[in-house]
């Protein structure tokens, strides 16, 4: 009585259990020795309490007499397993005591196709020979190799002649389409919704992987890394669709997605958008015709065709199978899918799968693909695999009908079997292609050979080579560009800033101003137009031209030489900089031309803020006093005569453009006598001049004040050029009375510091880090990346196509040949095994 009470409490929760989450159901469910096992390790502890049980039970049986009483099943199972392992010894699991069972070979040879075929999920037993185990792990390695070189051809081209075929679904928006697919992978991860959810081609490869501990997606293209959560993959392909507008509907750019697991086969299957009989008021009317156009693209030869028809529909109203026998009117590359089997009668669902009206050659399947209700409602399954629920909802279904889907039956039925059909059909579709896509392989292997040897010389190139040639190409012209931009060169560009600082001085402090309005002069203020006529001529003492001078002085030494010199020296070095990027390959490529920019941007920036805080404080002496001595006088004397003279000429030019705009240098004659007649009073104005005067226009006049200012400029600059080059200018003691010769020897020797400064801070530090960080970001870049700026110019992009087209061509033959002697090895084998099993038969005949 204790006995029997635990046992009741075992199966109590095992019945809740059952109920329960889909990991408690595939834990409890993988096979025979699993659950063997699990019990062992659950009553070992009881001793031989089991046997005892089973001889009151057989005790109690013979007490009874004539009432037949029977022991329950899951305590038969528990009772058997038992007894099986007290006969067979007392050695632990794998140890030199355990019995060998005769189908040990199979779940070793076939442990790859076991989870792959579902074998060993709940209601099913994996009770395939030594022989057909390994044929089919044989067959999923052909299976999975073939769908390798499928993947390459994609990445080949789109040439239909370069593809291997893959599965291709097709069905009604009501058909269990999905329904299907998720059985197959054994996850909801297909988008789901009210309206028209599925508007793109989904790419979906299944790959087995025995020996992962986990399942996950990837989509290849999007490059989000593995995804173990498919209900995210689940909502990544719902926002992927509903990202088509509503007002297309459907578009034929695939999704790529990938699943591994160990509890898929190998396979290369295709989801497209179900077909539909009306369009809903809110779709285009041409719907139906986009999708069957979509579908139509797809289930051209060579693919299979997976053909999903609803048992409640008669086989004639099935759209898929009108649909496949447009392209397939023999059903020679059509599988039929019946799903919903549980809602017709089963004599009825036997003859919708004996079908002779509507003959495939491969067949049809039918399936029950849903998880029972009871275990979405207690539990959530979340991401658990629902493989082995499927299972074993469709064998309890199935077995309850043994007469009509029995193995006598000759009708083929569960996802399992669906599972190995679609193997064996895609590996012998596959491998027919071979030869035709081999042909063709060669072709475009020779097409390229050819190209790559008379257009490219047969010059091998990869986006990484490119990238270190065109970096040490511009690295070796910046160095170059190094060895003669130095000191001199910032002592030119220095100097010349200097000396139009010292241009606008001189305007301000002694130079003429612009005219803004005609008034006569002895209504404006004593202009300094008169007081540099009579320079020459002054008191070296007058404290009106000492003041000038020292203003003008502390002016040029306070202006910001740190900063002003770094600016422009930094400027300069950017625009070399820009100059060699576009001189070097990488004018092309947008992304290099961003890097080295910024990097030459922060280099500079980082060193200017030192630099020329440094050099300010550098030329600080010359802010409070500043000596001159002969030589110097001498060559500011020479420089600015050459100053002045380039202004003068640029006066010039400025002048004729004015003239021009005037109506020539009549016209402008004219407008000037009448300002100067108006500035001597002359001519009166009356009232405001802003309509124009003296019968000329606003505009006129305010271009004869801008050729006035330029003409009295001109006549500025040839009275100081005389006197520059008179005797009085050619003494440091005459400072005041030659003013530009001062602030020009000034203006050099800021100069002189500055780029010596400079050299030595700025451009030594620039030419030896700009280098090292290009080296640095361009080393460290991330294989997307090297791709993406090596194809950024068309003519490398052409180049690295044909390469790498040629490189994967004959990576695929190569891969071709080595798939060929594995299919003479299997053949090999294969012939041997029926050789040595005819040997079998007729030694045990022999014996008899």
């Amino acid at each position: 009585m204790a006995g029997m009470g635990m046992l009741g409490l075992v199966a109590y929760i095992q019945y809740q259990a059952s109920q329960g989450a889909a990991y408690a159901v595939d834990l409890f469910g993988k096979a025979k020795d699993a659950a063997s096992g699990a019990a062992t390790g659950v009553f070992e502890g009881a001793g031989g309490i089991f046997g005892q049980i089973g001889k009151g039970w057989d005790k109690t049986k013979e007490d009874v007499g004539g009432i037949k009483v029977e022991m329950p099943q899951w305590m038969r199972d528990i009772y058997e397993g038992k007894t099986q392992r007290e006969e067979g010894g007392s050695g632990g699991s794998g140890g030199p005591n355990e019995p060998k069972q005769a189908g040990g070979g199979a779940v070793g040879a076939g442990a790859a196709t076991a989870g792959a075929f579902a074998l060993g999920s709940d209601g099913e037993e994996d009770d395939r020979t030594p022989t057909e185990a390994a044929r089919d792990d044989q067959m999923m390695l052909l299976t999975r190799k073939m769908i390798e070189i499928r993947s390459l051809l994609q990445t080949i081209g789109q040439s239909e002649s370069l593809t291997l075929p893959s599965i291709v679904v097709v069905g009604s928006q009501s058909s269990g389409k999905s329904s299907v697919l998720e059985a197959i992978v054994g996850h909801e991860f297909l988008p789901k919704g009210s309206n028209m959810v599925t508007r793109r081609p989904i790419e979906l490869t299944l790959v087995n992987t025995p020996k992962a501990q986990a399942e996950y997606g990837e989509f290849l293209a999007l490059g989000f890394g593995k995804i173990t959560d498919f209900s995210q993959i689940q909502k990544t392909l719902t926002d992927l669709n509903l990202a088509v507008p509503e007002t297309d509907c459907v578009s034929d750019d695939p999704i790529q997605l990938r699943i591994y697991s160990p509890n898929v086969p190998d396979l290369s299957l295709i989801d497209l958008p179900g077909y539909i009989q009306v369009e809903a008021f809110d779709q285009p009317t041409e719907l139906k015709a986009k999708i069957q156009d979509l579908c139509d693209k797809y289930i051209q030869p060579p693919n299979v065709i997976l053909a999903i028809s609803a048992a409640d529909v008669d086989l004639a109203n099935s759209t898929a199978l009108r649909a496949s026998r447009r392209v397939d009117p023999r059903g020679e590359r059509t599988i039929g899918v019946v799903t919903k089997m549980d809602l017709v009668d089963p004599i009825r669902g036997a003859q919708i799968l004996a079908d002779r009206n509507y003959p495939l050659r491969l067949g049809y399947v039918g399936v029950v693909c849903k998880v029972p209700r009871e275990t979405k409602s207690v539990f959530s399954r979340g991401s658990a695999n629902i493989t082995s629920l499927i299972t074993k909802n469709e064998s309890a279904y199935f077995s309850a009908h043994p007469e009509t889907y029995g193995p006598d039956s000759q009708v083929t039925v569960g996802t399992s079997n669906l599972r190995k059909k679609l193997m064996h059909v895609l590996e012998a579709t596959m491998s027919a292609s071979l030869a035709t896509t081999s042909e063709a392989i060669h072709q475009e292997l020779a097409e390229a050979t050819y190209e790559f040897k008379v257009q490219y010389n047969e010059r091998s190139l990869s986006a990484e080579s490119y990238l270190a040639e065109s970096l040490d190409a511009f690295k070796h012209s910046f160095r170059a560009f190094s060895d003669t931009f130095g000191r001199k060169e910032v002592r030119d560009i220095v100097k010349q800033e200097l000396d139009q600082q010292v241009l606008n001085l001189l305007a301000q402090r002694y130079w003429n101003r612009p005219v803004e309005n005609l008034r006569p002069v002895d209504q404006l203020a004593e202009g300094p137009q008169e007081h540099i006529e009579n320079l020459p001529k002054a008191d070296p003492e007058n404290p009106l031209w000492h003041l000038k001078l020292d203003a003008s002085t502390s002016t040029l030494t306070k202006l910001g030489i740190g900063r002003l010199a770094t600016s422009i020296t930094a400027q300069a070095l950017q625009e070399s900089v820009q100059n060699l990027v576009q001189g070097s390959t990488f004018s092309s490529h947008p992304f290099a031309i961003q890097a080295i920019t910024q990097a030459s941007t922060n280099i500079l920036r980082d060193l200017s803020y030192d630099t020329s805080d440094e050099l300010e404080i550098c030329v600080k002496p010359y802010k409070y006093r500043v000596e001159v001595s002969q030589d110097e006088w001498r060559r500011g004397r020479d420089n600015i005569t050459e100053v002045l003279k380039s202004e003068l000429k640029d006066c010039d030019v400025a002048t004729k453009a004015v003239e021009d705009q005037l109506g020539g240098k009549r016209r402008a004659k004219d407008v000037l006598s009448f300002i100067d007649r108006v500035r001597k009073g002359e001519v009166i104005l009356d009232g405001n001049t802003d309509a124009g005067a003296g019968g000329f226009s606003a505009a006129l006049l305010s271009k004869g004040r801008e050729a006035l200012f330029l003409r009295d400029r001109s006549d500025i600059l040839r009275l100081r050029l005389a006197a520059v080059k008179s005797r009085q200018c050619s003494n440091p003691a005459n400072k005041y009375h030659c003013p530009e010769v001062f602030l020009d020897a000034v203006a050099d020797k800021l100069t002189s510091t500055a780029d010596l400064f400079l050299d030595a801070e700025l451009l030594s530090k620039f030419y030896y880090q700009f280098p090292r960080m290009l080296e640095q970001q361009f080393r460290n870049l991330d294989e997307g990346t090297v791709q993406r700026f090596a194809r950024e110019d068309p003519k490398i992009r052409r180049h690295l196509d044909v390469v790498k087209r040629k490189e994967l061509l004959e990576h695929v033959l190569k891969e071709m040949e080595g798939l060929r002697e594995l299919e003479k090895r299997e053949v090999r084998r294969s012939g041997r095994g029926q050789v040595e099993e005819v040997g079998r038969k007729r030694k045990g005949w022999g014996l008899f």
